[in-house]
């Protein structure tokens, strides 16, 4: 009688041979694309994320004078072309600029901007010249910055008083947060007809605002190995994305909803971006579909 010998692997072993079989598994696949540029040594599932440490300019400069000026990189399943050359940097923009055109896809704001509406995240085509056409024709034509010149000069001239105010009682200027704040009065009230800076919408728009920056510049790790994005709900990324989105859209609905509330009375000098945009979106003078 023949006897059955039943083999049982340890984890630890299957571990191993997986571990193994996608070392061997990215090198051989590296070893086939004759044609990629030099590339560093990467770790399997996060490349060469690692590499990058905190700093990763300078970690980019020092990898760029061990392989070159041509460099790719692997961030996670993120092929990166990394150019450290004048000469090569003038190539990539003149010469294949629409073929490195579009940037990196990032899922924060894809949500974020209602699915890359905006003009510097939109992939390019026609949407986005369409999009730009309307920035250079519309909002930021000669005559329209012009008429916006009187709003400039209101909020610097509230900025000197402001200087004027802390120097008279001997109080400390903070000089990065007065510009802050011009620059964040001027941006309001051109785009929407008056400041957010003062009580509770204030502080809200001021929050929105901050949460909207920190979660557009936090590192997600979908973007880099779409498959551990789950672990995006275990630190709550995901519900603070969602939290930004929904407050942001009702604050741009708030905004849309006032200026056509008061669009009968506004005159075309005093007409803010939401007005402008409105308007085409209601003539539909060039073309374009504002939703």
């Amino acid at each position: 009688m023949l006897e059955v010998h039943s083999i049982i692997l340890h984890p630890y072993s299957l571990a191993c041979l997986l571990f193994i079989f996608v070392t061997r598994w990215f090198f051989f696949n590296s070893a086939r694309n004759k044609n990629l540029p030099p590339s560093p040594l990467k770790i399997p599932v996060v490349g060469n994320l690692l590499q990058l440490g905190s700093y990763p300019h300078r970690s980019l400069q020092s990898l760029a004078k061990r392989h070159g000026p041509l460099m790719l990189l692997h961030l996670g399943n993120a092929p990166t072309l990394v150019v450290s050359s004048a000469d090569g940097a003038r190539e990539i923009l003149r010469t294949h600029d629409v073929i490195f055109s579009n940037r990196p896809d990032s899922s924060i704001a894809r949500r974020l901007l209602y699915d890359y509406k905006d003009l510097s995240l939109a992939p390019y085509g026609e949407y986005w010249r369409q999009m730009r056409s309307i920035c250079v024709v519309q909002l930021l034509s000669s005559k329209r910055v012009k008429l916006f010149q009187s709003i400039r000069e209101e909020e610097t001239a509230l900025l000197v008083q402001n200087v004027e105010l802390f120097s008279s009682r001997s109080l400390q200027v903070d000089l990065s947060e007065l510009f802050s704040e011009l620059t964040n009065d001027v941006v309001c009230r051109v785009s929407f007809g008056k400041k957010y800076r003062e009580g509770d919408s204030g502080r809200k728009f001021k929050k929105l605002l901050e949460e909207f920056g920190a979660v557009l510049g936090v590192f997600n790790v979908r973007d880099f190995i779409p498959w551990l994005g789950w672990i995006n709900h275990l630190t709550g990324l995901n519900a603070r994305v969602e939290w930004v989105f929904k407050e942001l859209d009702r604050f741009l609905d708030e905004v849309i909803e006032e200026s056509k509330a008061n669009r009968v009375c506004v005159n075309e000098d005093k007409m803010n971006f939401v007005d402008v945009l409105l308007e085409i979106q209601n003539n539909s003078t060039d073309g374009a579909s504002i939703a």
